[in-house]
């Protein structure tokens, strides 16, 4: 016997729906609940879908490899892009240093030598006077003013106007002309005999110590100290790729570490390929940049400051020297501000006091160079010859013998101007000589960065290219 189906009796009360109208809680209906729609983020292509699949992947070991795979090829390729950078950088730095700053400071300080030595000339013609000025001082006087006038033009080229390289070049090329009238103003009354060309070349000399030198002075600080930045920028360490290179490394052998445990297998080629790469780059990295750094540094202590005070010691006797002219043209007119000593005497003193220093230092730089040291010895030589010559120089002119000191400046053999002449001839020679020492270490130094730039990108790309294959190899082990 069939039973009909028990279903539960309608309350009396309640509403009857209507054949195919929905009912109370059905969709559409009154107090129907909503379907849950698509939340944010969870559309095709969003962020959580990656994130979720990412999950996914993550939970089988076909997907962790591969995203092993990808971080590994991303962490080489990153250590190989930011070595090319970070090198790149001061390879472009030690070409300044090279090619520009160094060049530039060089300049600068001839700039100032040729300066002081265009008064030492002029002050020498004019002692020697008119009629018996040595066409060779006027025409090295000539030479040097037009050699200052050059290599302004050439500065104002590599500098900007409003820069202090720029404002001290325009000082320079303003004060110049006033200076070189000054000096034919004082060469032609000296022609006519009159005193007044000695007042004329006192103020030119003046405007030479107070404005012109200054001037150059500062030019070189500047300029200068662009070569410091230069060579600073080029020797700091490559820190950023250094840290890439030794994470790299760190998680490749995480990575070959993880394929021996699962695996039992010592090697997978592709891993130590990259890890080979990755290594040879930061040994060639590291190497690179000591060498460079060492070269460099050895341009900087080796060249650079014996150059520095070479170029000192050289100024220091071009000044010296035209004090010593000039305490015989002003005969004792011109004193200190106490009133007290010759202001061209105390200057003499004063300068061929730094010109010895100078000389000494630059001798304790050239230190086991005996092609360096030579010419400074001989150098040293003749400044102290020169001050014994000198000291009868002040004996005469005290004395009232004008004439006999007169000869003992600017006579042949035996005059401080031949020593004077010894000592510049030989400073020229150990500046040359530093110059090359410079040059070549400086070149050595930026050659050691030169193709590093391009092998980090092959291997970078080589390294990445191993990570991915030797991931690959154990995908194929689960098809």
């Amino acid at each position: 016997m069939t039973y009909p189906p028990k279903v539960r009796a309608a309350h009396p009360s309640a509403p009857v729906s209507a054949p195919g109208s929905p009912g109370p809680g059905s969709f559409g209906g009154p107090g129907a609940a909503p379907e849950p729609g698509p939340g944010p983020g969870s559309g095709p292509g969003s962020v959580g879908e990656a994130v979720a699949r990412l999950r996914a992947a993550a939970a089988t070991e076909p997907g962790r490899l591969r995203i092993i795979g990808a971080v590994l090829a991303a962490l080489v390729l990153a250590f190989g892009a930011v070595t090319a950078a970070e090198v790149s950088e001061r390879a472009a730095a030690a070409d300044d240093v090279v090619g520009r700053s160094q060049p530039l400071s060089a300049d600068a300080a001839l700039v100032y030598r040729s300066l002081a030595a265009a008064d030492t000339a002029a002050s020498s013609g004019f002692l020697a006077g008119a009629v018996t000025e040595p066409r060779a001082v006027r025409e090295q006087y000539e030479k040097d003013i037009r050699r200052a006038s050059q290599l302004l033009v050439k500065a104002a080229t590599h500098t900007v106007a409003d820069s202090e390289s720029g404002r001290q070049i325009r000082t320079l090329n303003e004060q110049l002309p006033v200076y070189s009238g000054f000096i034919e103003t004082a060469r032609a009354y000296n022609r006519q005999g009159k005193p007044l060309g000695g007042a004329y070349l006192r103020f030119a000399n003046e405007r030479m110590t107070k404005v012109l030198l200054p001037a150059a002075q500062r030019l070189y600080d500047a300029e200068t100290a662009r070569l410091d930045r230069d060579d600073e920028d080029a020797t700091a360490w490559p820190v950023l790729a250094l840290l890439a290179g030794v994470v790299a490394i760190g998680v490749l052998a995480w990575a070959q570490r993880r394929n021996f445990l699962r695996t039992n297998r010592v090697f997978n080629h592709g891993l130590l390929a990259a890890t080979a790469a990755s290594v040879a780059l930061l040994l060639w990295l590291t190497a690179a940049h000591a060498v460079a750094a060492a070269r460099l540094g050895e341009a900087r202590t080796g060249g650079e400051q014996s150059l520095r005070a070479l170029n000192e010691a050289r100024i220091s006797s071009l000044k010296a020297r035209a004090n010593e002219n000039l305490v015989l043209v002003a005969r004792g007119a011109v004193l200190t501000d106490d009133g007290k000593r010759d202001r061209y005497e105390t200057e003499y003193d004063e300068n061929m006091g730094v010109l010895v220093n100078a000389l000494g230092r630059a001798q304790r730089l050239a230190r086991g160079d005996e092609r360096g040291l030579a010419p400074l010895r001989k150098a040293a030589t003749s400044v102290a010859e020169w001050q014994k010559v000198h000291r009868s120089v002040s004996a005469a002119d005290r004395d009232g013998r004008y004439e006999e000191a007169r000869r003992l400046v600017i006579g042949g053999e035996g005059s401080t101007g031949r020593e004077f002449d010894r000592v510049d001839v030989e400073l020229d020679r150990a500046l040359a000589h530093e110059q090359r020492q410079f040059t070549e270490a400086a070149e050595n130094g930026r050659s050691a960065l030169g193709s590093l730039p391009l092998g980090a990108v092959v291997l970078g790309v080589l390294g990445a290219l191993g990570a991915v294959l030797g991931i690959n190899r154990r995908l194929s082990e689960y098809r």
